[in-house]
């Protein structure tokens, strides 16, 4: 077990790094947003026609003539207080369209990373064990496609093939159209999550299935496995016993690392489906001028990305006992 001055060291160090993130992220965010044309003014009248007082109102209180630095100031002030701002899209408060969607979002991402995880990692054990095999060959050439193809493109095929053509499944959304809240089942909801489920899982298959392919076949390898080998272990026990065991962990920490690319891919996911999530307010924001919901989602993503690494450091430093081993060698 680890003592208490490793694991306080260990939070310092994160924490350190959280805050040196987070003033990185929404200064180089700030600035490039602020340097963009990004008329906030613009986006929040929109085609309305306003008088020149007015509008002259709306710029001091943006702050379109303060000083860049100046706004980064007063803005990350606002935001050590919990004060994101109101949204130009949607009328609310940025912190309550982020509550509202992210819910979306975090089902999606969860139910699609938890299936791509297990599948990758029993097709990589497959792989292993049948290596050179035909079956090895052919779950190579299944994730090699995976990782070359586009998740926008996949997401379309998919929605032509299935809701399209076949009908199977909605076509987008969360729930269906012209139904209010209260007589939402949950099967309605697993019907329409569904299939943007399954586009970013099977994306997220191929890395996972690779390194746990890769990781078995150097463990089947290893000295004490040929040891249980000529004590008569083999097969699935063997594999079970000795191969699982020490390629469980670094896949999931694997897992937990690609927090970043499981956020990006459902951005792609939820505009194509028009799942209601944070991705796609994301892309509302961009395309609508949408400066504090846009920063908001910025620094949630940051955070989301910093926890999925921050996992898979503690799984690394004070779970896996090799790393002790190792640590303690040297």
């Amino acid at each position: 077990m680890p003592d208490t001055k490793e694991i306080m060291g260990f939070a310092g160090k994160k924490l350190f790094r959280l805050a040196s993130l987070l003033v990185l992220v929404c200064f180089v965010s700030f600035m490039l947003i602020q340097y963009s044309p990004i008329d906030p003014v613009r986006a929040y009248i929109g085609e309305m026609t306003v008088s020149e007082e007015h509008k002259a109102k709306l710029e001091e209180y943006w702050g379109v003539n303060t000083p860049p630095q100046e706004k980064f100031l007063n803005w990350a002030g606002n935001i050590l207080k919990g004060d994101f701002g109101v949204s130009l899209i949607y009328r609310m408060p940025v912190v309550d369209v982020i509550k509202e969607r992210s819910t979306a979002s975090f089902v999606l991402m969860a139910t699609s990373w938890l299936f791509s995880g297990v599948l990758g990692f029993i097709l990589g054990i497959v792989a292993g064990m049948k290596k050179g095999t035909w079956i090895d060959r052919a779950i190579k050439t299944y994730c090699y496609v995976l990782a070359a193809t586009p998740t926008f493109w996949l997401a379309l095929v998919l929605l032509m093939v299935f809701s399209v053509n076949l009908g199977w499944f909605p076509i987008g959304l969360s729930v269906p159209i012209g139904v209010t809240a209260d007589n939402v089942t949950f099967f309605d909801r697993i019907q329409h999550l569904i299939l943007p489920a399954l586009t970013l899982s099977l994306l997220g298959v191929a890395q996972i299935a690779m390194f746990t392919r890769e990781k078995l076949i150097e463990v089947l390898s290893s000295d004490y496995v040929l040891f249980a080998k000529a004590r008569g272990e083999k097969g699935l026990d063997l594999v079970l016993r000795h191969g699982v065991r020490n390629v469980a962990l670094p896949a999931i920490t694997l897992q937990f690392l690609g927090f970043s690319e499981l956020f990006g891919g459902a951005v792609l996911v939820e505009q194509v489906f028009a799942y209601p999530g944070i991705g796609r307010a994301a892309v509302a924001a961009g395309l609508g001028s949408d400066v504090p919901l846009l920063l908001g989602i910025v620094i949630i993503s940051a955070l989301f990305v910093f926890s999925g690494n921050l996992i898979a450091d503690i799984i690394y430093k004070f779970v896996d006992p090799r790393i002790k081993q190792q640590e303690a060698a040297v």
